[in-house]
């Protein structure tokens, strides 16, 4: 049992003596104690002073009298107004580290067949080019949201949306057919992402140069020379065509949809993220189609006079939104119900949660009230996961676009970055190329992750490669670094022949409370981050953790120390701190290395 949860125990008993209140534990609000006040934890007494009919000072006093009299956790108490300051007795400190210790899944709540079951989507990429710094966010968001969910005690199913189908992707095929000639990843080496990104570029390059003739030699206006594109004109055909199932078209967009796919695996799997389940847009449009069409016999929705269906939701505070064409083409919110209802005919989804920018804020709010019309149960609960935009410092990083930075260009500079700087700060050198290149990986890649997950998500920001990689600070590589430090004290531990033996009877002195302190803090934490869905969370805690050890680390000697049963409890911290570390890091989906 946690402290928090001992202490809101024994004020139930308190009042209930005391005063004959009967109260539950989960109503004793328990917070830490401000630092200008002496204590570890502080009650606040106001629920109970109307009961007890004394002022909210006299009713601190007399629940902390009862505690030091029957309480043993507690040594000692002071209260000031309506708040219960209390010093838990230093020698409870050593139990609730051995308590720590014996739990192998520390701060994660265990899954069961039973435990909600919570879908999870990111990701969401286009066909048609390479993932981006964007993408990169909205998957270490969604990954790590996942990862956190999971920790609180969901089944949680981690999906991905492929946007394959329409106009833009066919502007790739097109640009192949007529310039790619027989092109493939094999013959470029190229990353069949990457690849097929440079002929979407390329439709581009010629059909602006086609607006441009068009305007400067037939004098249109660049409505007009839009309208007259011969180039856009294909594309759209290819488009009908693909509609049809044209053999020919639809074999075309499978070859190359196959060497995107692939291309995405690897920057995938580089990264770290992975998905139970992959749906596509050109499965789940007919769905929306029909669902939709379902809405309209029942009354949800309505027809216009050119064909087209509506839903009217003037009555929820918004306005109208298209759903059909006139022609019977669907619309991204319509895909987004076809690819609801599949889903939720794949699992018993009691949470939804959708990781995307902040742009499709009023896209979900719309969804949410259109999934709810049309009998989802979870769809008035929708979560839209909002988060802000990320951008980086001008002239920072170029990309082969231009125009976005290239996932797979920012990750593999983070990882040079790496190894260049443990390289100039001779860390390291002792260690195999082999070694020093797995590790550089780890760091590199662990910057990155870290640097986009410590901010919270609503908020806009900018990466900047060169701050997120530094070794001091609120950075993924000080965390890191930490780590490997814990792992080279237990090596050196081991070495010497010292393990961790018995240190029950060991009073744990200030500095070593507050180290174990903080990590009796982590199962709240992880409960903390699920509930707001804020992996920022688990993110200042592992660098608060990391900061504290290293103090812990300062003061207190480890190897050094004589005598066994304190040296017993510091390599007992050590090995518990690095395994918390590690949780949460992992929740980040973030790496630690035993080296650096």
């Amino acid at each position: 049992m946690s402290i928090d949860n001992i202490i809101a125990s024994a004020v139930c008993k308190a009042v209930k003596e005391l005063y004959g209140i009967d109260a539950a534990p989960a109503d004793v609000v328990i917070q830490a104690t401000r630092k200008d006040f002496e204590g570890d934890l502080s009650v606040v007494v106001f629920p109970w002073v109307k009961a007890a009919r004394k002022a909210p000072a006299a009713v601190g006093e007399e629940i902390g009298r009862w505690l030091v009299d029957n309480e043993p956790a507690v040594a000692r108490f002071n209260a000031v107004n309506g708040f219960l300051n209390i010093i838990i007795e230093p020698r409870f400190w050593n139990g609730v580290l051995q308590s720590i210790a014996a739990e192998e899944k520390y701060g994660f709540t265990p899954v069961t067949d039973k435990s909600p079951l919570v879908m999870v989507e990111y990701s969401s990429p286009n066909t048609n080019k390479p993932l981006h710094l964007g993408h990169v966010r909205n998957n270490l968001l969604g990954f790590s949201l996942a990862q956190i969910l999971s920790a609180c005690g969901n089944r949680v199913v981690k999906t991905n949306i492929v946007n394959d189908r329409g106009i833009h992707i066919c502007k790739s095929m097109l640009a192949w057919q007529k310039w790619g000639d027989g092109a493939t990843p094999e013959s470029t080496g190229l990353k069949g992402d990457h690849l097929i990104g440079d002929y979407y570029v390329e439709f581009d390059k010629h059909y602006r140069a086609e607006l441009k003739k068009l305007q400067e030699e037939q004098g249109m206006t660049k409505e007009e020379a839009e309208a007259a594109s011969t180039l856009m004109a294909e594309a759209r055909e290819m488009l009908r065509k693909w509609e049809a199932g044209d053999p020919e078209v639809r074999a075309l967009w499978e070859k190359m949809n196959s060497w995107v796919y692939a291309g995405f695996d690897e920057t995938y799997k580089r990264m770290g993220v992975d998905f139970d389940k992959i749906y596509y847009e050109s499965q789940t449009y007919l769905q929306g189609r029909d669902k939709v069409l379902e809405g309209l016999e029942k009354g949800i929705m309505y027809r216009k006079e050119d064909g087209s269906v509506w839903a009217d939701l003037t009555a929820d505070g918004l306005d109208h939104k298209l759903l059909l064409r006139s022609d019977g083409t669907s619309v991204y919110m319509t895909q987004d119900i076809g690819t609801a209802k599949m889903r939720f005919d794949d699992y018993p989804i009691d949470k939804m949660i959708y990781v995307v920018g902040n742009e499709q804020n009023y896209h979900f709010q719309v969804l949410s009230i259109l999934l709810d019309k049309l009998g989802f149960a979870w769809g008035k609960d929708l979560v839209h996961f909002s988060y802000g935009m990320v951008e980086l410092p001008s002239g920072k990083m170029k990309s082969r676009e231009g125009t976005v930075v290239d996932a797979d260009d920012l990750m593999q500079t983070m990882v040079d970055d790496a190894r260049r700087i443990a390289e100039e700060q001779g860390k390291a050198a002792d260690l195999t190329d082999a070694e020093r290149a797995e590790i550089a990986e780890i760091v590199g890649l662990g910057a990155l992750k870290y640097f986009l997950l410590k901010v919270d998500p609503r908020k806009n920001m900018m990466f900047n490669p060169e701050e997120s990689i530094d070794f001091n600070g609120n950075t993924g590589p000080f965390i890191q670094y930490t780590y490997a430090r814990m792992a080279s004290v237990m090596r050196r531990a081991a070495e010497a022949g010292h393990s961790v033996g018995d240190y029950a009877a060991v009073v744990p002195n200030q500095r070593e409370i507050t180290l174990i302190q903080r990590l009796a803090d982590f199962p709240a934490t992880v409960a903390k981050a699920g509930a707001a869905y804020a992996p920022s969370v688990i993110a200042q805690y592992a660098y608060d953790l990391a900061k504290e050890y290293n103090q812990f680390y300062h003061d207190c000697p480890i190897l050094r120390e004589n005598d066994p049963a304190v040296l017993s409890l510091r390599l007992q911290l050590t090995a518990v701190t690095a395994r918390t570390i590690a949780a949460a890091m992992s929740l980040l989906g973030i790496r630690v290395p035993e080296r650096m």
